[in-house]
């Protein structure tokens, strides 16, 4: 088997991951996503603002959280209300599980099918 396609088996963008946000002990939202790719990488620093560095974070929470459906959580224009209206800590938590992407949030079941859009 070549590396390539190794790394893809292994670390592909198939894999989907998922993290609760909870508020205490109720779970109040599941999010999911794809690894971030390097293309999607560079594509959300295009559109990011270079001095806030915060704003690469939201864009890529932005981009790709998925719901359950495999649909996008989030809309582009929702970034300036997520900014004022929600307490930076919690998506703050969203974005470290997204870059931290690992073992611990890996869902088993992941769905193939599931693209993010």
């Amino acid at each position: 088997m070549r590396a390539t396609e190794l790394l893809r088996n292994k670390f592909g963008v198939s894999q989907l991951y998922k993290h609760e946000v909870k508020d205490g002990d109720d779970v109040v939202l599941e999010v999911y996503w794809h690894p971030l790719t390097i293309a999607e990488r560079e594509s959300i620093q295009k559109k990011s603002d270079k001095d806030d560095s915060g704003d690469f974070a939201l864009g890529m929470m932005i981009e790709k959280a998925l719901d359950a459906d495999g649909k996008r959580m989030f809309q582009d224009g929702e970034k300036a209300s997520l900014r004022r209206e929600v307490e930076a800590a919690i998506l703050q938590d969203i974005q470290l599980a997204m870059l931290a992407s690992g073992a611990e949030n890996k869902v088993e079941e992941a769905k193939a099918d599931l693209k993010s859009k």
